[in-house]
């Protein structure tokens, strides 16, 4: 229509039927398919349109907002817990270390008390040892003296029965064992012949 309207000589205008333009339009508008009509509500109704999405929008950053304090949250729960882990582990550490001292503490000072007992077992025994030779050493004196005192008392008792056959003149010699007397001993009778 446009096209075969006449054209006003030098210039870019051309005259149109308004009816007919009209008409046109109308025809158009609605020929129109429905998601240019919905792009039409779209444009009217753009305000609401941005105030629901901004509302939207705010929904997503409060829930984002909430979500991160939720994870900082759960990160500072999480780093709590290794924090106390840190500081379980350091004293379990730290005790088994105090009971490892302890221990060896305890078994050092068992192994001083042994050697002490047996050190005292030992002295002990050196006295029982030296009691027990003291004592056979006194008996073994006591006997020894006895024997002595004995011996003494038998070569008193000898020497005098020497000296007693030596100045008794009638005393009886021992004979020789082949029955004769010693050269040195006189009989009696020999002796009153001689008289």
């Amino acid at each position: 229509m446009i096209l075969d309207s006449p054209r006003i000589p030098f210039t870019r205008r051309t005259l149109v039927d308004e009816e007919e333009l009209i008409e046109q339009l109308d025809i158009v508008r609605l020929n129109l398919p429905p998601a240019v009509r919905e792009a039409d509500a779209i444009v009217y109704h753009k305000e609401e349109i941005f105030l629901q999405a901004e509302q939207y929008a705010q929904e997503i950053i409060e829930e984002a907002e909430r979500r991160a304090d939720e994870i900082v949250d759960e990160l500072g729960i999480i780093r709590r817990a290794e924090l106390e882990a840190k500081q379980i582990r350091q004293q379990v550490t730290e005790e088994c270390e105090a009971l490892q001292e302890q221990t060896l503490a305890e078994i050092e000072r068992l192994r001083l008390q042994a050697q002490q007992e047996i050190e005292q077992m030992r002295q002990l025994a050196i006295e029982e040892c030296e009691e027990i030779q003291q004592g056979a050493d006194d008996y073994a004196d006591r006997v020894l003296k006895n024997i002595e005192q004995q011996l003494s008392e038998m070569l008193h008792v000898i020497r005098n029965g020497r000296q007693q056959l030596q100045n008794d003149p009638f005393s009886v010699r021992p004979q020789k064992p082949d029955g004769n007397p010693p050269p040195e001993a006189h009989h009696p009778s020999h002796r009153k012949s001689k008289r």
